[in-house]
């Protein structure tokens, strides 16, 4: 039985009461908590900075996983490993030296990401997918919650998973945008290993047993 790992996303937290929801996060079965960096610059929207991140990281109780939107990401890299980050994802787009930002990721001792957009091919990442722990493949246009689910992403999904078995690699699939129980359970079957959820989580009337419901979902 696969255990598919379910990292709610914060950026679609009430974030009046923040600290209520990340222990809301901590005591359900998710496995991540994922923390949306936004610049208005590589995104054309803004969502939290490094104190809210700080704020975070201090009642969190699992894996950080936090996912840079934002031009630049090098300058940023030791702050986020001084927050508490876990994992640490850029944008291949936002990247020009992207083997060197893997590597700087990981001397801060956290996990090196890479994220996608939808119109990026994954055949990109062929030349090093092995220096990737994990690979976030856009499922909407980054910038915003709430959007439709782009049904490529299932294509994708297969693409990467034959290079990745292809070159033998431990790099992670995770999937960001849309998530929902309708799509769970086929991302699951094409190779993810990792489902980002926001608004299907925080919208729900019970976040605790909607993520539980993901879970016994894509326990394939």
């Amino acid at each position: 039985m696969k255990n598919t790992l379910i990292a709610p996303s914060v950026l679609s937290a009430d974030f009046a009461n923040l600290q209520r929801d990340i222990e809301m996060i901590n005591k359900s079965e998710a496995d991540w908590f994922h923390i949306d960096i936004m610049d208005g610059v590589f995104v054309p929207n803004i969502s939290f900075g490094m104190p809210v991140l700080g704020a975070i990281t201090r009642h969190a109780k699992k894996t950080i996983d936090v996912h840079l939107m934002i031009v630049n990401p090098d300058q940023y890299i030791k702050t986020f490993a001084e927050l508490g980050a876990t994992n640490l994802t850029v944008h291949f787009e936002a990247c020009t030296h992207l083997h060197r930002t893997l590597q700087a990721i990981k001397a801060e001792g956290m996990k090196a990401g890479v994220a996608i957009n939808p119109h990026t091919n994954v055949s990109l990442l062929e030349d090093i997918i092995n220096d990737i722990d994990l690979v976030c493949i856009m499922s909407v246009n980054p910038g915003f919650g709430g959007q439709s689910f782009i049904e490529n992403t299932y294509a994708k999904v297969s693409q990467l998973k034959n290079i990745i078995t292809k070159h033998n690699a431990s790099t992670l699939i995770e999937i960001d945008g849309g998530v929902s129980d309708k799509n769970a359970a086929k991302l699951v079957t094409a190779g993810a290993d990792v489902l980002v959820a926001g608004n299907y989580v925080f919208g729900s009337d019970n976040l605790v047993e909607t993520i539980a419901g993901l879970k016994k979902i894509t326990a394939l």
